[in-house]
């Protein structure tokens, strides 16, 4: 049978989450209750003291600080801790939390610590404007609550009985394929990034990778694209990154809105998974329509690409800061890498009568790469090409297949 984890503050929602959990009983799937709230002494099958204790701390500590943040804070690493152990020893094939800001909050936590491709369904107040803190990068339902979370009404219970049914059957989905043998010739995955402005040597890529016998997962470099990528790669899913379109790092460090934070680009080294890297649309910043654009970037080179988005040419000395940041992560990286500089521009507006085509700058990028990979172990590629060129991707994904073979 299924199970489904119920994540909730049982010391203020009791009432709603015994609700739940007979309709997840009456839809088919056993119930485990986590209770997370740091005033609770309520019966659960994961008890607020155990949560506590799961978070490297105790119960009557939290209590005695008197700190509500900080108890929070505690119980959502200890839930995430509780629900990675659950599922770990086959207990969880769904989780389901409803709540405000403060329950969405410890729930997320809890949810994002699970693969990708376990069922999670947040039922909130907050499932609006903007959802990223609770999503992160794994696949997290959201379902906006209509109501507050304050006993069962008419209107509660149609949504709440929704959220049940969806997540019974999720649930049930996925412990069925659980239970499934493990299909024999599965391809082994390798991950891709992408923008629009790097497609062709993506599509070119990926059409090698495929004859090469890999699956290649492409993810749109737009912030929550590059994060999915390093949680990914953390989780062990690839044999091999194939990183073409490191954009997101510009963004990151002029202030764009497209950044996947400041660990981008690190988590297959650490995990020493092999890596072919290049330098794909580096030459841009990205913002959203061009009045939104602050006003210190007056006077800047702009492209509107669309109504709602507006890229902003990198400077030399940005593309300094990120040559040497680059060189500086995969410098670090356990496993075997290798970095393709495209000397003739990095993205499909930076190539020859193109109007982010700035050779100082690009030079300014391929220098400090250079010098910061100097004496390493880091595999430097350069190719009298732009990055788009056929041949060129290619070339990169050949090399990927040689690092990943040798690697095995």
């Amino acid at each position: 049978m299924a199970t489904v984890a119920l994540i909730g503050t049982l010391d203020t929602k009791g009432a709603e989450y015994a609700w739940l959990a007979r309709r997840l009983e009456r839809h088919g799937v056993a119930v485990v209750t986590v209770d997370v709230g740091p005033l609770s002494d309520a019966a659960a099958d994961v008890t607020a003291a155990e949560v506590a204790r799961a978070a490297g701390t105790d119960l009557a500590a939290l209590r005695a600080a008197g700190d509500r943040g900080a108890a929070m804070e505690a119980m959502a690493a200890g839930a995430a801790s509780v629900v990675r152990e659950l599922h770990a020893a086959g207990r969880l094939d769904g989780v389901l939390a409803v709540g405000g800001s403060g329950g969405t909050s410890v729930a997320s936590r809890a949810v994002q610590a699970l693969p990708v491709g376990v069922p999670k369904l947040l039922v909130s107040t907050m499932a609006a404007g903007d959802v990223g803190p609770y999503v992160g990068a794994v696949d997290v339902t959201l379902m906006y609550a209509v109501v507050d979370v304050a006993g069962i009404n008419s209107l509660s219970a149609q949504v709440f009985g929704n959220a049940t049914a969806a997540v019974a059957a999720m649930a049930r989905e996925y412990a069925a394929r659980r239970a499934e043998p493990a299909a024999e010739g599965h391809r082994p995955l390798v991950g891709l990034s992408m923008f629009g402005l790097t497609t062709p040597a993506v599509d070119e890529a990926r059409a090698e990778l495929d004859r090469l016998g890999y699956e290649a997962l492409v993810f749109h470099a737009t912030g929550a694209g590059g994060r999915t990528l390093e949680k990914l790669a953390a989780d062990g899913r690839f044999v091999g990154v194939l990183d073409l379109t490191t954009t997101e790092l510009a963004d990151d460090l002029v202030g764009g809105v497209l950044s996947a934070g400041p660990h981008r680009l690190e988590a297959a080294g650490a995990a020493g998974i092999p890596q072919v890297v290049s330098l794909g649309a580096l030459d841009m910043v990205n913002f959203g329509p061009r009045a939104s654009v602050p006003a210190a970037f007056d006077g800047r080179t702009f492209v509107v690409h669309n109504p709602t988005v507006t890229l902003m040419r990198t400077t030399p000395a940005e593309n300094a800061e990120l040559g040497r940041r680059i060189g500086a992560k995969l410098a670090a990286a356990r496993g075997p890498v290798t970095v393709f500089v495209p000397l003739r521009g990095v993205s499909g507006i930076d190539r020859e009568g193109g109007p982010f085509r700035d050779e100082e700058a690009d030079a300014a990028l391929f220098a400090a790469l250079r010098e910061a990979v100097a004496g390493t172990s880091v595999e430097l590629v350069e190719a009298d090409a732009h990055l788009n060129d056929p041949g060129f991707a290619r070339r990169a994904a050949l090399r990927l297949h040689e690092l990943v073979t040798a690697a095995r």
